[in-house]
Order: structure tokens, then C-alpha cells, then sequence
């Protein structure tokens, strides 16, 4: 996403807030974090945010505030960038039974197990047993060893409909919608009574701009069985298609464009496409990986954007797996459209290279810095911020910014660019591709940081004060 607000850093600006309950963690050291819970486990505060836990000494803790404001889930945080779900099927093959504790030991895959279960020549026992070591690095974001797994277990069983569920999720997350389809028509064909199998249908039908028939989907699936995840996407993409009724396409090498043909002229829809083709080849050069299908463009109106998206007033565009523009008043490319172009398509790379467990803060921060975007006259404000230990933390910012007022956006994006031109400037883009790259493995970002720069979060946003301070202060 792109942030138009103009206002100022507010040097007073504290944590974020959010509609739900926390608990305030106040330290010693006058910095507070926001967790949606906060317990005690013998010398130390161990406490969540999202779907991440985390620990602290409690001789750095002065005291803990229940209620407050919740810092949002992490499992949002794909969404902020791009709507391909993080989608986990129901369906699971009947007669594992005591298969999974064979085959995955010690929190990971036993491939001895595995080759042994092979070796029985059984081809029904094959398969489930790939399947269970595929499921397992699904679920725990080991994308390319789920994917060999899966493979293996279609080999075995080519119209085995739980596997193709779970094999056309993990494409249409990775950004291969265009060959998830294939896998999920034949998971519906196969079990024609699955709502799972609907509900990934639908999802690579909308990814691959057929949204007509991914709202047949979905309807299908809810009726299967009521889900309130498949019904947000229901009720999005029938916006899109009320929006959408008259629009017109052009393509270009790696482009599909969406517009309403009184809207644009055609001299101006060629300039963005020929920007967006241009910024598509740097973006391949600074980030390798290039999204495998044509990636799906829509300008709108002001008015139709926010009906569609329902993005917050300070939002400037959106990349949910399609980038929506507004360019409302705009007759040709100006350089603020350009970065906008630029900013959003990057998305669309960071979220192939890692493959879609990229975190908003490093997202967001990426982006910017391939805009090209500088802190400017933001950096010495960020940098008094940091000093006093005022910034948001970042495991904060691993939850989606779209529930953020104005203010409190801006703060986060600009500290998500200061983090990146930190690591940018400190180590160099090939460090910044190789997190990503270890998120796509399943990594944890502090696990990722760790690997490469050598630094968990409080070390990061340590050095990005003092990196701050050296640039940008007195």
C-alpha cells in the first residue's frame, strides 16, 4: 500500500491503537509494549502478539497495565499487501492414524520413515504418507519442501482430492494461480461435496481474474458449509464485479490493465503500462523472482476504489494480489503516479520472494526504498524518536497497518523505511533478498534478521536509532 497522508512526524506519537484488549507492558527503561496477553513463567514475562510469542527478564519490567490497546494479529499481515488467503483445508485423509508420529519426529519430517513407507510399494499408504509430511511443511511455511511432498503424493494418487486442495492452496499462495487452477477443478471434480475444494477454486479463479466464476465458487462452498473468511471474500469480490460491470482490458508483456473507457484516455493508460513494464524489469534486477502470472492492474475512480477496497481515507493505492489505482483527476503519468506504480508493483515481487510471509514493517519498507523513496525531513524527528525509545516496536509492526489512524500510519511507514535503509545502507540489497528468502523457507523474521544480519529485533531497532542519529542528528 501506498501512504498519501501529508502531515508531520509527531515526536509525542506512542504505540498504535487498535479496537481490541491488551495488556501494557511498561519498562524500566520508560518504553511500553502492547500484547493481547501477558503471563508470568518463573524469572521472566512471557507474552503474545498475533500469532507470536515472545519473552522478557522482569527485572527489565516496572509493571504490567492490563487492558488498553491490542497491537494487531500477524496472521494479518499478508493481507496487507496482498488478499491471496493463508488458507488451511479442513480435509484431511481418512485412515492416517498413527502415520503422523512415524513420519514427522522431533518437530520435523523423518525422510528414513517416509522412504521405508514408500518402499511397501502400497500406493494408497504412499500417498498419505507424503501428504502428511507435505501438510506438516505447509503448516509450518516450508513452501518448496510442502510442495515436493505434495508432488510425490500425486504421483502416487494423481485425483486424490485432499491432496489436490491442499496443493492448489499452497499454489494459489505462492502466486501460481494460473496452475492452481488446474489442480483445484480437479479437486471439485473429484469431490464434487467438499467446500474446501470451492473455497480454493474460488480463490485461484479470483487471483487469475475470473471473478465472475470465483463468486459461483464461494457461494457454492458456503452453502457446503457457512465459513466467515470465504463469506469476506464472497462479499469483496461481488463489490468488485457491481464496480467492474463496464470496464475494459489491454495487456501488455506482463500486465493485465483494467479500466472504465471514458475514464482514461488511451494515451495515458499506455503510459502506465509502459512505467509499470519498465519498473517490472529494475524490480527483476533488484529483487530476482518476478510473480509467475501476468499481474492484474485496475484504475478506478477515487469513489470506486474505496468502495471497493473499503482501504482507509489515508490510503493512496492497494495490492491485494491485484494493484488498484485511483487516479481521479490525473490526465497523464506524473512522478508521484510513477512512485505509486513502482511502490505497488514492488509489493507484488516481495510477496513471490517470500513467498507470502513477508511481515507489513519490512514490506512496507522495501517498497519504499525501491519507490525510490527517502526519509528526508522525517529522519531527524525518527531520530529523536528512537533516541527517546518513543517508536513503535517492531514486532508491533508485524501486524497489518490498515487498522492504523493517519498519524499513527505515517509513523509506522516511516520507521518501516528507516529499518530498511538501514539494512540496505549497513549490509546491501543481496542481505535484504536473502531474509525474504528465508521467510519463503519458513523462517520467523527474527530468525531471518538472525541469520543474516545477526540481529533479533531489539538489536535492529538499536542500530537503526543510532544509524538515525549518525545520518540525521544534531
Amino acid at each position: 500500500m501506498r501512504f498519501r497522508v501529508t502531515t508531520f512526524l509527531l515526536m509525542g506519537m506512542m504505540l498504535v491503537s487498535a479496537p481490541a484488549s491488551a495488556d501494557t507492558i511498561h519498562l524500566k527503561n520508560g518504553r511500553t509494549i502492547l500484547a493481547d496477553h501477558v503471563r508470568e513463567n518463573g524469572n521472566r514475562y512471557e507474552y503474545d502478539i498475533g500469532d507470536d510469542s515472545y519473552a522478557i527478564p522482569k527485572s527489565s519490567v516496572d509493571r504490567i497495565e492490563a487492558g488498553g490497546v491490542a497491537a494487531v494479529s500477524s496472521s494479518s499481515a499478508s493481507k496487507t499487501v496482498s488478499d491471496l488467503p493463508a488458507f488451511t483445508p479442513v480435509d484431511s485423509l481418512a485412515g492416517e492414524g498413527d502415520l503422523p508420529k512415524t513420519i514427522v519426529k522431533d518437530g520435523k519430517v523423518d525422510p528414513d520413515a517416509l522412504a521405508k513407507l514408500e518402499g511397501k510399494g502400497n500406493a494408497e499408504l504412499s500417498a498419505t504418507a507424503d501428504f502428511i509430511a507435505g501438510k506438516f511443511e505447509f503448516e509450518h511455511g516450508n513452501i518448496d519442501q510442502a510442495r515436493r511432498y505434495f508432488d510425490s503424493a500425486l504421483r502416487f494418487q494423481p485425483e486424490n482430492s485432499t491432496v489436490l486442495i491442499y496443493y492448489s492452496a499452497l499454489l494459489v499462495r505462492t502466486g501460481n494461480a494460473s496452475q492452481a487452477l488446474s489442480y483445484a477443478q480437479r479437486a471439485v471434480t473429484a469431490a464434487p461435496q467438499s467446500p474446501d475444494a470451492y473455497t480454493v477454486l474460488g480463490y485461484a479463479q479470483q487471483a487469475c481474474d475470473r471473478t465472475k466464476e470465483a463468486v459461483v465458487s464461494w457461494k457454492h462452498s458456503l452453502e457446503l458449509r457457512p465459513d466467515a473468511t470465504v463469506q469476506q471474500y464472497l462479499t469483496k469480490a461481488q463489490r468488485e464485479q457491481n464496480v467492474e460491470t463496464d470496464f475494459a482490458q489491454r495487456e501488455s508483456s506482463h500486465f493485465v490493465l483494467h479500466y472504465e473507457g471514458k475514464q482514461t484516455s488511451e494515451a495515458f493508460r499506455g503510459q502506465i503500462l509502459t512505467a509499470l513494464e519498465s519498473d517490472y524489469d529494475d524490480l527483476a534486477r533488484d529483487l530476482g523472482t518476478p510473480p509467475r502470472d501476468n499481474i492484474l492492474v485496475t484504475l478506478y475512480t477515487e469513489q470506486a476504489f474505496f468502495d471497493v477496497t473499503r482501504a482507509p481515507s489515508w490510503s493512496g493505492a492497494l495490492n491485494d494480489g491485484k494493484l488498484r489505482i485511483p487516479v481521479s483527476g490525473l490526465s497523464s503519468l506524473t512522478p508521484e503516479l510513477a512512485r505509486v506504480l513502482k511502490h505497488e508493483l514492488a509489493h507484488s515481487f516481495i510477496n513471490q520472494l517470500s513467498a507470502g510471509r513477508c511481515p507489513p514493517w519490512l514490506h512496507e519498507g522495501i517498497a519504499q526504498l525501491l519507490e525510490p523513496k527517502s526519509l528526508g525531513s522525517d529522519g531527524h524527528q525518527l531520530a529523536l524518536l528512537f533516541k527517546s525509545q518513543r517508536n513503535i516496536p517492531l514486532n508491533v509492526l508485524e501486524g497489518s497497518f490498515m487498522r492504523f489512524s493517519g498519524g499513527e500510519a505515517y509513523l509506522a511507514y516511516a520507521e518501516s523505511l528507516a529499518a530498511v535503509s538501514y539494512i540496505n545502507d549497513t549490509y546491501g540489497m543481496g542481505d535484504i533478498q536473502r531474509i525474504l528468502q528465508r521467510l519463503s523457507e519458513g523462517s520467523s523474521t527474527e530468525a531471518a534478521l538472525r541469520a543474516t544480519i545477526h540481529s533479533d529485533y531489539g538489536q535492529l531497532e538499536s542500530e537503526t536509532g543510532k544509524y538515525l542519529s549518525d545520518k540525521y542528528g544534531d
